[in-house]
């Protein structure tokens, strides 16, 4: 069994507060969710409303699959509207 793992440090474009902070963290976390089928956490600190670091788990039982899961999405991530990646990491288990 292999773990990929993904942390990645995400600067968000357009919160003024909060709840709009919430909503665009909680939606990547969503699509991340269903679309790659991995475990997606909040694993930072809230430091402000234009930062959030997403921790992501992928489990496979090749380490090459494993690696391609990650960096599709990091690939998927690249794209997102309402955030860009500042600092990644990615590690296979």
């Amino acid at each position: 069994m292999y773990v990929g793992i993904v942390q990645v440090e995400l600067r968000l474009h357009s919160p003024t507060n909060l709840k709009e902070r919430r909503r665009i963290v909680n939606a990547l976390k969503d699509r991340i969710r269903h679309r790659f089928e991995a475990a997606v956490a909040e694993v930072g600190p809230v430091e402000g409303y234009g930062e959030a670091t997403l921790g992501i788990a992928v489990v496979s039982n090749e380490a090459r699959h494993a690696r391609q899961r990650a960096q599709a999405i990091l690939d998927f991530l690249e794209k997102a509207r309402d955030a860009e990646i500042v600092d990644q990491l990615v590690e296979v288990l």
